[in-house]
């Protein structure tokens, strides 16, 4: 599975952060939901369509919080290569 974006809520702790992630399997789109940091809590959603999965995105980042993309880590064992 690969992480093509992560949205964070700019909030630290446990009780205020929230994080959305952006995934793909093959030809299979997945959501993440969480609440609460690495130790929190996660609702997952998968859909057929990266349309279908950016909805998703949009609407569980409407509210208040000042959301914030952060780059996908590398994969491990990653190196940069030069052109």
């Amino acid at each position: 599975m690969e992480q093509r974006k992560h949205w964070w809520n700019g909030k630290w702790g446990r009780l205020a952060r929230r994080d959305v992630f952006l995934r793909a399997d093959a030809d299979r789109w997945y959501v993440e939901q969480r609440a609460g940091g690495a130790e929190g809590v996660s609702r997952f959603y998968e859909y057929d369509t990266v349309d279908d999965a950016e909805e998703t995105v949009r609407a569980l980042l409407q509210g208040t919080d000042t959301w914030r993309e952060l780059s996908p880590r590398p994969p491990s064992g990653w190196t940069p290569t030069s052109p």
